[in-house]
């Protein structure tokens, strides 16, 4: 009887326990949807502190650190959770990518077999493991994966293409060759491959077919830059300068720092005589790669050409200290020498050539070579004159995962700008330099005597000072709140409190708050707003997760609309609305809602992007390019992309 006693008498205390710790799981699986990966963390901390021997915060955890790259940190958190439970085929998963990316091939491999073992359908698994056993030089036991892979799913295209690379891994073209043309027969929209398959004709030197594959590959893959430097050594070499030049440009514009794009657009601007942005491709390489002699020559040859005599006898110093008998190099030296009257040191370099008896014709500079490429370690300084191709052309390797790019854009490239809410968070905007303003919120920051509350509809991630300033302020709420015994006084502070818990996730207890604070005051408009904002987050979040919200949403329509009836003034209010019904595809009177807060303040750069895309989804797409303009004019700067992809289509 006494034990029963007991079990019963701390029944509510395991209860709570067991409350608390999935409220805290669920708090850190809110974090890391909205990317606050630290903060996520610091949930997941408290909830292992608290229950140790439960798996999914080690596993969620390692999801955090891995978003941050912390791939021995994931690593380690994935396998305490395979401890607790080996059946999780997710944690096997992520510990094989992060062993992937600590390069651990043959310890991904294992994992993958694990998790195949419990779930033998999933082709992403497969997949990976396949790419393992290629970077692990494991051809054949791959090539025969691949085989089980083409019979379990025979249209799945990139079995084919992983075929393919391990056949030019094994020098049989002719093979690699079929393997891409079934690939492409089986998926013709994989940028991917089309690119694989112009690798191939570039090492055949069929310029033309090259051209035509990478021209695929870019139209289904815009923005990758290898591909445009691809493009670009196939023109070339079909004389096509202009394009080759256009495509260098392009390549720099998407990957700034890359080294043949700058090196190559170097040369080529040489040979058309723009010489000034020629030196300034070779600066920018040799701060990529300070002792790079063929860029030093390169520079040296073109300042030569713009008069900077001093600089290029500079240059040509340090080429001729490494390769003495570079006499191309002294001719060039000796040719500055004698222009700047330095005749002695002219006679000096001239006499090293003469003592050699070279029979070499000097004084013009060789045009570029034209059918003759150089490879990237090739350091042969009578090569200065040839573009540049990587070592080796590598494909790169595309690993399954749900664990890759911003959590919120697997569905969608294009999303609507978030509800505003009230926030401590300043908000920071490089273009707009008053922060926004609404007269509530003003009014409350003259009562509260508080921290001063903001409008932000940023998504910011707090650091740990700040996390922690703002643990500590809502203890100290809580304190204050338990010790007022006027009700009327309490509202406030629980106001203050629940946008101090929404400002670290904690959406739950943020509404909860802002519940009790509109039972004291139902004429609160600012709860009544900040409850709608947390459970569109709570919203967001579930609908991610498989779960129906179509209640809850039903709830934040209310709240915002009890919000507009005692604040009908307040353009944010209309702008929230208009999101949740955007959000619905009611974009009808998402567009009245976008509309009525632009009456109320036209300067809301947000609303005009909004409405923008609720016109372009309800088919009126001319009108919605002319309100995205004048987001852009306000700002919005990302705006321009989606008018370009709309015009485009």
């Amino acid at each position: 009887m006494r034990r029963i006693f007991l079990f019963l008498a701390f029944l509510p205390l395991l209860v709570q326990a067991q409350f608390n710790t999935d409220r805290l799981v669920m708090i850190g699986r809110s974090a890391l949807y909205y990317e606050d990966y630290v903060l996520s963390i610091q949930y997941f901390n408290q909830a292992i502190s608290m229950k140790p021997w439960l798996y999914e915060p080690w596993f969620f955890r390692g999801v955090a650190k891995f978003y941050l790259d912390d791939y021995r940190g994931a690593e380690s958190d994935c396998t305490e959770a395979i401890e607790r439970n080996p059946y999780v085929v997710s944690a096997y998963e992520l510990r094989g990518l992060c062993r992937i990316n600590q390069k651990k091939y043959s310890a991904a491999v294992s994992d993958y077999d694990r998790a195949l073992r419990y779930d033998p359908d999933n082709q992403g698994l497969w997949h990976n493991r396949v790419l393992c056993l290629i970077q692990d030089k494991k051809y054949d036991l791959a090539l025969a994966q691949i085989d089980t892979i083409s019979a379990r799913w025979s249209k799945y295209a990139r079995a084919y293409s992983m075929q393919a690379e391990i056949y030019l891994l094994q020098q049989d073209t002719a093979k690699a060759v079929k393997s891409l043309d079934k690939s492409l027969e089986l998926d013709p929209y994989d940028g991917g491959i089309w690119a694989e398959r112009a690798v191939i004709s570039l090492a055949r030197q069929k310029w033309k077919e090259g051209e035509e594959f990478l021209t695929k590959s870019i139209h289904l893959l815009p923005k990758h830059s290898g591909n445009y430097i691809n493009r670009a050594l196939a023109r070339f070499n079909q004389n096509n300068l202009r394009g080759a030049m256009a495509d260098y440009d392009t390549a720099l514009d998407l990957d700034p720092n890359n080294f043949l794009g700058h090196y190559n657009r170097g040369l080529l601007r040489a040979q058309v005589g723009d010489d000034n942005r020629g030196i300034e491709d070779f600066d920018f390489v040799l701060k990529l790669e300070p002792d790079n002699l063929m860029a030093l020559f390169n520079r040296a040859l073109l300042l030569e050409q713009t008069g900077n005599l001093r600089a290029a006898i500079r240059d040509y110093s340090k080429v001729i200290e490494e390769y003495p008998n570079f006499w191309f190099g002294l001719q060039h030296r000796a040719s500055c020498y004698r222009r700047l009257g330095n005749t002695k040191q002219a006679e000096l370099d001239e006499f090293r050539i003469l003592k050699a008896q070279l029979d070499k014709r000097y004084g013009k500079q060789p045009r570029l070579s034209k059918k003759q490429m150089r490879k990237r370690s090739d350091i042969d300084p009578d090569k200065y004159n040839q573009l540049v191709v990587a070592d080796e052309q590598e494909v790169e390797h595309e690993y399954k995962s749900d664990y890759r790019g911003r959590v919120q854009n697997r569905k969608t490239a294009v999303s609507l700008q978030p509800m505003y809410g009230l926030t401590f968070v300043q908000p920071q905007n490089d273009v707009k330099v008053e922060n926004p303003y609404e007269n509530s919120v003003d009014a409350f920051n003259q009562t509260s005597g508080s921290h001063t509350v903001y409008l932000s509809c940023e998504q910011r991630n707090l650091s740990e000072v700040h996390m922690k300033r703002t643990f500590a302020y809502i203890d100290s709420l809580s304190n204050v709140i338990d010790q007022t015994k006027v009700t009327s006084k309490v509202a406030p502070l629980l106001l203050l409190r629940a946008i101090a818990y929404a400002t670290i996730q904690n959406f739950d207890n943020a509404i909860d708050d802002l519940s009790i604070c509109l039972q004291i005051d139902s004429t609160s408009s600012l709860a009544y707003w900040q409850r709608a904002v947390c459970q569109a987050k709570i919203n967001e979040f579930n609908a991610s997760e498989g779960t129906n919200v179509d209640l809850k949403s039903a709830n934040v329509l209310g709240d915002l609309s009890d919000a507009i009836m005692l604040a009908p003034h307040n353009a944010y209010l209309y702008y929230n609305r208009g999101n949740l019904y955007a959000m619905r595809r009611d974009y009808q009177r998402a567009i009245a809602d976008y509309s009525q807060a632009l009456k109320l303040n036209q300067d809301l750069a947000e609303a005009w992007f909004n409405r923008g895309l609720a016109k372009i989804y309800a088919k009126h797409v001319d009108e919605g390019i002319e309100d995205l303009s004048k987001a852009g004019e306000l700002g919005l700067y990302q705006a321009y992309s989606v008018i370009k992809k709309y015009r485009e289509k």
